[in-house]
């Protein structure tokens, strides 16, 4: 038998019943790690956590390993697109199949924002719903309805499993990650207002804010899009090259507490909604370059749910997006972005507006997380 047939022949892992480690002063939490569309999370079952959101959320900010810029103590990996978390569970909603909470959790605060949905972690909750036994497969794909909980919006997920087996590899390749994959086919019909109940929170497709045009708009996540040009910028800047720009993030920062009051957020200081989005012109074929604020840092490529505002965006007459995007087929919008395009599918107008996108997904390991004890008592002193 070749190398590749023995690897191939492998056991399926599984999660197992008992974790490794009786050891004292950690709790083991059953979990696995997927990369979903160019980020990275941790999957968890909502059964398998607290209902007490302090003491989860304690055991989210020590699952990732956070304060601490490099999260050693923890598996984050220093950077908001991987300090990310997933917590399924079956839905109570005849809607959907499974309920998704996403969690970003912050770096050198030990903050857990769960305002906001992730578009490219979204494209990880089939796998894991399907891997845990949430949803059975079917043969030769597998349709899952997701509720995102954070915005109530409801999301079709597809998925290759023949067999009723679910599989990984394919020849779907995404800008940003080198090995294609079978794709994830992620369709959204009614993320207009996600968190604010309208397309326009403010019922105006442009005003200014700090003397600076803006747009903001509520699909599937809120964004305040606003023209490079408008911070001498030419838009095709690298994300090291904006991270350096410390006094544009200050300005854009005190621009998005503005924009988060418009929009009916309130305070946003500690949290990452409203994203930000810097456009201008494409120029590699697409539609509209844009480089995405997490908003503290500039995103390696471009967040799924943001890139789907800015399609809708683009749909919208005077709004900043329409007045920089090139001409398109009425259909295909191309977002450039630093690792490449992503190329979105927007059919219909205003709060009518349905987009959909093809994402890839793998697991990279199941098991245990171990939390400390300390966190568990913590709250209780």
């Amino acid at each position: 038998m070749t190398a590749l047939g023995q690897i191939l022949h492998l056991p399926r892992p599984t999660l197992a019943a008992k974790p490794p480690s009786q050891s004292f002063g950690i709790v083991p939490i059953p979990c696995m790690m997927i990369r979903g569309g160019t980020s990275r999370g941790v999957f968890l079952k909502a059964s398998d956590l607290p209902r007490d959101t302090a003491l989860r959320d304690r055991m989210l900010v020590a699952i990732i390993g956070s304060p601490h810029p490099l999260q050693i103590d923890g598996v984050g990996g220093g950077n908001p697109l991987t300090c990310k978390i997933a917590i399924v569970g079956p839905s109570p909603d005849p809607r959907a199949d499974v309920d998704y909470l996403f969690a970003q959790v912050g770096i050198n605060e030990a903050v857990v924002d769960t305002k906001a949905n992730c578009g490219n972690i979204l494209a990880g909750v089939a796998p894991f719903a399907l891997e845990t036994g949430l949803v059975a497969a079917r043969s030769p794909s597998t349709t899952i309805r997701i509720r995102n909980v954070n915005t109530g919006m409801v999301t079709r997920a597809t998925v290759n499993t023949p067999g009723g087996r679910l599989r990984y590899d394919g020849d779907q390749r995404m800008s940003g990650l080198a090995v294609p994959a079978s794709p994830v086919h992620l369709s959204f019909e009614d993320a207009a207002g996600s968190l604010t109940d309208k397309l326009l929170p403010t019922g105006r497709a442009e005003e200014e804010i700090a003397g600076v045009a803006v747009s903001l708009v509520d699909y599937s996540i809120p964004v305040m899009i606003a023209a490079a040009e408008s911070f001498g910028l030419s838009g095709y800047e690298t994300p090291a090259e904006l991270d350096a720009n410390r006094d544009l993030f200050d300005a854009v920062e005190r621009m998005r507490f503005v924009a988060g009051e418009r929009m009916g957020l309130g305070d946003v200081s500690h949290s990452v909604t409203p994203k930000v989005a810097l456009v201008a012109p494409p120029r590699n074929g697409g539609t509209i370059a844009s480089r995405y604020l997490t908003p503290w840092q500039c995103h390696a490529s471009h967040a799924v749910t943001g890139a789907l505002c800015l399609a809708a965006a683009t749909r919208i007459r005077g709004s900043v997006a329409a007045g920089v995007a090139a001409p398109g087929d009425g259909v295909s919008v191309g977002v450039e972005h630093p690792a490449g395009t992503l190329a979105i599918q927007c059919e219909g107008e205003g709060e009518d507006i349905a987009t959909s996108v093809i994402r890839t997904a793998r697991l990279l390991f199941a098991g245990f997380v171990y939390v400390p004890v300390e966190v568990m008592v913590e709250g209780q002193r």
